[in-house]
């Protein structure tokens, strides 16, 4: 079978990209690997927030669903349908407050924990690529001041000034991208904080309507 010319020339540029991205990765000297070390942790942490978020299923949920859920167990489904079956319990007014806290404590504050994490490493990529550009222009004041001349000091110099770019390049790359990343779950975390807050009070309303019907029944 034959690989059309298109493809061919597609897969050949790609090629060529990747044995150029390689070169300037080594040539970045070791706080290249610190900042993928960081890059890695914080994206892989950015996608399970994002994923486990979205497992909650608060956004497509309509609220005269699961408003109908809170008095009819039956119809409970999913991880909010979860919620309910753990707040409902409470007899009284203060049980739900605290299975809430206990929801809360569970449920968000790993989430907190998480971008707390990620703030770290979105702080910790242009500080290490900082510390490679350090690293790279001592390398280049130690070639210019071994006297060494000739092509030797100019490899030197050049490799020093490579290193001190491309590291401060890398880590603002990977900490703009992780910033707006950051920010956009923090926005998600805050909605389901504020979902859960609303759901709170309509669970107490109707709570306490149902313990006020009997009083006023006698």
């Amino acid at each position: 079978m034959q690989i059309p010319s298109g493809l061919h020339e597609l897969s050949e540029r790609a090629r060529v990209l990747w044995v150029e991205a390689i070169e300037i990765w080594r040539s970045g000297g070791w706080a290249m690997i610190a900042i993928a070390a960081v890059a890695f942790t914080l994206f892989s942490i950015g996608l399970n927030v994002h994923f486990r978020l979205r497992s909650k299923g608060f956004r497509k949920l309509p609220e005269k669903t699961w408003r109908k859920w809170v008095d009819d167990p039956t119809k409970r489904r999913g991880p909010i349908g979860a919620v309910l079956e753990t707040v409902m319990n409470g007899r009284t007014l203060a049980d739900i407050s605290a299975a809430f806290e206990q929801v809360r404590m569970s449920e968000i504050v790993p989430f907190e924990r998480d971008l707390r994490l990620m703030r770290i490493c979105v702080s910790a990529a242009p500080l290490i690529g900082l510390l490679g550009t350090v690293t790279g222009m001592l390398a280049t004041f130690g070639a210019l001041g071994s006297g060494a001349g000739g092509d030797k000091t100019m490899g030197m110099v050049a490799d020093g000034i490579s290193t001190a770019l491309i590291t401060t390049e890398t880590g603002l790359v990977v900490a703009l991208p992780g910033l707006f990343f950051q920010y956009q779950l923090a926005r998600k975390c805050e909605g389901y904080k504020a979902f859960l807050a609303h759901m709170e009070t309509v669970c107490t309303q109707l709570r306490y309507h149902k313990l006020q019907k009997p009083e006023a029944a006698a």
